[in-house]
């Protein structure tokens, strides 16, 4: 990642972008659901915001946004879903979820790498909010769901999650 951080700033910046959309997509699908309304707008605020402050790094050095283009990882993961409206609910929750603590480990590497400044420290703080965020579709999947039933599906996600991990390449992006 240090090695091109230029890409590694578009595509977390694009990531932002759309974790924002995907936020706003549960408030959209899902209206008669309080609890979640509430959350998600938060949560889709606070990924725009994050997406702000990417593009206000971008920006310092010079770099544009580039063209949107689905993530592999993300596509990948959302082959699982299953279908049915309860069933594609839980995936969907379980694999925004599962998103935000991947993004949460590769931010925490990434300010570990980092050299000592203002770009450490922001990897560092925004590795703590993908907690929070993770824990918020955690959080939502506990509203909505029995405890049996989401252990069992995520750890089913998490073992295809791994496997989908394991064959993508190596490149210079959140996932």
């Amino acid at each position: 990642m240090l090695a091109d951080l230029d890409s590694f700033l578009r595509d977390h910046a694009a990531c932002e972008r759309k974790a924002s959309a995907s936020a706003m997509s549960f408030v959209a699908h899902y209206p008669d659901r309080r609890e979640l309304v509430r959350a998600c707008i938060d949560l889709a605020c606070e990924e725009l915001e994050h997406f702000r402050q990417v593009h206000r790094r971008m920006d310092e050095r010079g770099l544009r946004l580039g063209p949107d283009v689905r993530n592999a990882y993300m596509a990948r993961l959302a082959r699982e879903f299953r279908e049915g409206s309860h069933a594609y609910f839980l995936d969907r929750l379980l694999t925004a979820g599962i998103a935000e603590a991947r993004g949460c480990e590769r931010f925490g590497l990434l300010g570990a790498a980092l050299p000592e400044g203002e770009l450490r420290d922001f990897y560092r703080a925004l590795a703590r909010t993908e907690v929070r965020h993770q824990e918020v579709y955690l959080d939502l999947a506990r509203t909505y769901f029995a405890a049996e039933e989401i252990a069992r599906r995520l750890e089913r996600l998490l073992d295809v999650e791994a496997q989908i991990i394991g064959s993508l390449p190596v490149r210079a992006a959140l996932y």
